[in-house]
């Protein structure tokens, strides 16, 4: 009798899961491997603090979906992936969409999307957007991949003082998705 692997759980974020969702963001953005590593656009090892995930947490019209693998003794626990889902009246904001380096290229990260368009269906929006730095064409395409559109929106980078020193000029591309 053959065994299928262990299939990651999607589920909602909590108090509890603040830490860990900041290292995984932290990993994934500012960590060394991934293909969503922004080391070449951004300098810092900082993209979320424990602080600034719990205040989303806690955040009405906003939510975290997080994926974990609880059947695998070795993952047992670990946030493998995670993405912020904030509802602004019609649309579903999507950010800090990440999955940890070593499980990126295995379906992580298109189950987290699934996930996350379901959601905005669930709460009647018409669409979900993201934005995404310009300069991170394999990223874009991706996304264009899944049904995303550019908008022509354009968004400039604000450097916050905690999150990364941007090492050039740079700007978001602003992606949506009808739903």
């Amino acid at each position: 009798m053959r065994m299928d692997p262990p299939q990651p759980t999607i589920s909602t974020a909590v108090v509890d899961d603040a830490s860990a969702i900041a290292h995984l963001l932290n990993t994934a953005y500012r960590g060394i491997g991934g293909w969503t590593n922004e080391s070449e656009f951004i300098a810092g090892d900082i993209r979320a603090t424990k602080e600034m995930v719990l205040e989303l947490i806690q955040k009405d019209n906003c939510i975290f979906l997080k994926v974990t693998n609880d059947v695998d003794e070795a993952d047992d626990g670990i946030i493998l992936g995670c993405v912020n889902l904030q509802k602004d009246g019609p649309k579903v904001y999507l950010g800090m969409f990440s999955v940890l380096p070593q499980m990126q290229g295995k379906g992580i990260g298109k189950l987290l999307l699934d996930a996350a368009e379901k959601h905005a269906k669930l709460e009647a929006c018409a669409s979900i957007c993201m934005s995404v730095i310009s300069g991170r064409t394999e990223l874009i395409d991706w996304y264009f991949r899944r049904g995303y559109s550019d908008t022509g929106q354009r968004i400039p980078f604000h450097d916050d003082g905690i999150t990364g020193k941007p090492l050039r000029p740079l700007e978001f591309m602003v992606l949506e998705k009808a739903i």
